[in-house]
């Protein structure tokens, strides 16, 4: 179940660098609901289509896990996703297009037990219907798992095609939510005439401090139709946190839970009343941790978000 002749003693060999304890809440452990500013445990939200609780952030897997396990930033992947799990996180996002990503997501969450609270998430990226079905068997084959929590079409590829299927393996219990991602303001029409036309559960879209096109249809859309909204490139195409970085948080960042701006810059996002969840990704054990953070305390107020879009122009 290997396909790159790795055992399961082999890959724990080489996890264990980094992350002597590999331990996780227990399965199907659900984080509270948030309960003052004080919370133990990352803020949940509704998905609208279920009400199922969903913490608000999550994990982005792109390039920080097309790793290897014989490279040495894989050692320091457990302990990313503890960093994620002991926050209250459960959200773990994918794609075929992600190289090696989902087969390492399915190393790391296969070698401990009981399996992790993980909400996994991941993409059909192909055209024709064969095809999409053959990606979507090899996806729960490298990720080690009966069921994939979230499958959505990724950058609408084919999307005529694949969502009959996604609609079958919905019903048949294989999947529970469906979904349709994309990460540019040029796809933003295909995108809302979609979300029109067809009911999905989710829908994963770009939405950063610097980069806030979704906010004038899409966003509205969505609170609109019920849609769950994942905010993929939170924190813009790079340039926005090289923007900040030497410049003063503001005053009130504290009395918000915040005490750096990439999670300042995250809870901009959580703030906006249609965002469910934002996914940064990283393969950095203290990124995580430090991105985790910015699900606990209290939002931001209209003000404190008007201010934080005048630094950023």
């Amino acid at each position: 179940s290997h396909p790159e002749g790795y055992t399961r003693r082999e890959i724990l060999t080489l996890a264990a660098g980094a992350s002597a304890v590999f331990t996780f809440g227990p399965v199907g452990a659900q984080p509270a609901p948030p309960t003052g500013t004080g919370g133990k445990t990352m803020q949940t939200r509704a998905i609208p289509s279920s009400n199922e609780p969903l913490p608000i952030v999550g994990l982005g897997t792109y390039r920080g896990f097309d790793v290897e396990p014989s490279q040495p930033t894989y050692k320091d992947l457990p302990t990313v996703l503890d960093a994620l799990f002991d926050k209250g996180g459960t959200l773990i996002d994918s794609s075929p297009m992600y190289g090696r990503a989902e087969q390492t997501i399915g190393e790391l969450l296969s070698i401990h037990e009981p399996r992790s609270p993980a909400f996994l998430a991941t993409k059909v990226w192909t055209r024709g219907r064969e095809e999409g079905i053959a990606q979507m068997e090899q996806s729960f084959a490298l990720l080690q798992t009966d069921i994939i929590d979230l499958m959505q079409i990724h950058n609408l590829l084919d999307w005529q095609t694949h969502l009959p299927t996604l609609r079958h393996w919905k019903e048949a219990g294989r999947i529970r939510y469906i979904g349709i991602t994309h990460y540019t303001a040029s796809a933003y029409e295909e995108v809302e005439a979609v979300l029109k036309a067809e009911p999905v559960d989710f829908l994963q879209i770009n939405y950063a401090l610097d980069d806030r096109g979704v906010e004038k249809r899409l966003l509205p859309l969505c609170r609109e139709r019920g849609v769950a909204v994942i905010c993929n490139r939170p924190f813009g195409g790079g340039g926005l946190l090289a923007k900040l970085k030497d410049k003063p948080l503001p005053g009130w960042a504290a009395q918000v839970g915040v005490k750096s701006w990439p999670q300042l810059a995250l809870k901009f996002l959580l703030s906006h009343s249609a965002v469910t969840c934002v996914i940064p990704g990283t393969g950095n054990p203290r990124y995580m941790a430090e991105n985790a953070r910015a699900g606990f305390g209290p939002t931001l107020t209209d003000a404190q978000r008007q201010q934080l879009i005048a630094l950023v122009g």
